[in-house]
């Protein structure tokens, strides 16, 4: 958990982003993504492009990739953010009635009935066995952003304050582990034979769900970033900080800027951002 410096002004809005493209070698696009406004009463679905005060609504923003044989792949990314959009407003109606569980609680609870729905589907119908998908979430309240992730779609966090890029989320992948544990450097991580094995997803043949959740305290500045491992295949990381700190006149969406980049750059897998700016 990150938390917010002492004299840090508690945000009040939020400004996002999102674009998604097939890339220059895929048939379809298995990447989904979600921007989702919610309170007591109401979820509404946000746009690729939208702001808006937070002084009566969470938000929730999420990537997830799909994998699986014909069209599984998008199937399981549908169903992973249509169900964030019914099983996490209900931690608003609880946290209203003074029963809100812990955010880790809410995190892992969503986690694991996600995983077991595409685990039903995938051994109910054919057209559905195999699936499986990454799921990278924030979820924002006025100061922090919570989040949870499983598989090697990413969420990254520049820091206004500090002016770093710091990846939040870990990949799911043994090559993911020897980057963390200093073995090996990025260079070499984006050219490893290995480096889109997946060691855990929701759904497939997983039988347990261990989803990563953690917090960082938002203050006016700071930018979220969340991608597939497309966008990361065509940009290093320099590169997409660069690319956010760049000025709202030069780049009017952001999330369009990066995945048209990594695209040009490499193109070999479905490209999906999220790009959120705290104000």
């Amino acid at each position: 958990m990150i938390p917010p410096s002492s004299s840090a002004t508690v945000a009040s809005s939020l400004k996002w982003f999102g674009w998604t493209d097939r890339g220059r070698v895929r048939a379809n696009n298995e990447d989904s993504f979600l921007g989702l406004q919610f309170d007591a009463r109401e979820v509404h679905r946000l746009g690729k492009l939208g702001e808006a005060p937070q002084s009566s609504h969470d938000f929730a923003f999420a990537v997830c990739d799909g994998m699986g044989g014909a069209k599984a792949g998008e199937y399981a990314s549908r169903i992973a953010v249509e169900k964030i959009t019914t099983l996490l407003p209900r931690s608003f109606h609880q946290a209203a009635a003074g029963l809100g569980p812990g955010f880790a609680d809410v995190l892992t609870e969503l986690y694991t009935q996600v995983h077991k729905a595409l685990a039903y589907l995938g051994n109910s119908y054919d057209e559905c066995h195999g699936m499986e998908t990454t799921m990278s979430l924030g979820w924002f309240t006025p100061g922090w952003m919570y989040f949870g992730h499983v598989g090697d779609s990413r969420i990254y966090y520049l820091s206004a304050r500090e002016g770093t890029l710091k990846q939040l989320s870990h990949d799911d992948t043994y090559v993911g582990w020897l980057f963390r544990t200093g073995q090996i450097n990025e260079r070499e991580a984006r050219t490893h034979p290995r480096r889109n094995v997946l060691q855990k997803s929701l759904g497939g043949s997983n039988q347990f769900v261990d989803p990563q959740v953690g917090a960082v305290g938002c203050e006016p500045g700071d930018v979220f970033l969340i991608c597939s491992d497309g966008l990361t295949d065509g940009l290093y990381d320099h590169h997409i900080t660069d690319l956010l700190r760049a000025p709202a006149s030069e780049t009017a969406n952001p999330a369009q800027r990066l995945v048209e980049d990594s695209v040009a750059s490499s193109g070999r897998d479905n490209t999906t951002a999220l790009v959120i700016q705290v104000f």
